[in-house]
């Protein structure tokens, strides 16, 4: 999510720069965005660290704190990594791909029934409901 970026464009007092980016959803209305940060590293004149979000060339609170939606202001918002909310909008353009519907699978008959079905010219075939206990009939034991 971050990347350093040595000592170029820095503000005065900044002695680090780190950039980061993150994708935001809103809970409450679904919006989803995405936003670039500058973190500038400063220490005041008492020594103290601190450090500044800039975005779009100004400073803003810091997205981490209590971030609000752009679209309806709300406080419940989801931070994901950046590429999300794009992944998640191209997926939403992409032609979904429609699996076949399944159907009843018919199980194959055996050689001589199959042979005297197609002779006596029947496409009928008759609708077999299975069993658990149909398809496990060849594992079971005889009593002796």
């Amino acid at each position: 999510m971050s990347e350093t970026a040595g000592q170029t464009g820095l503000r005065a007092g900044a002695t680090a720069v780190v950039n980061e980016a993150y994708s935001f959803a809103c809970m409450r209305c679904g919006h989803g965005w995405e936003q670039s940060y500058e973190i500038e590293h400063h220490t005041d004149a008492a020594g103290h660290e601190f450090v500044l979000y800039v975005a779009d060339g100004k400073v803003v609170p810091s997205p981490l704190s209590k971030p609000t939606c752009q679209n309806c202001d709300g406080h419940v918002v989801r931070i994901m990594r950046p590429g999300r909310v794009e992944s998640a909008r191209n997926a939403a353009h992409r032609p979904h791909r429609v699996p076949p519907p399944a159907g009843p699978v018919e199980a194959p008959k055996a050689g001589g029934e199959a042979e005297e079905q197609g002779a006596a010219g029947q496409d009928k075939r008759e609708h077999h409901h299975w069993h658990l206990s149909d398809l496990l009939h060849p594992f079971q034991r005889k009593a002796s």
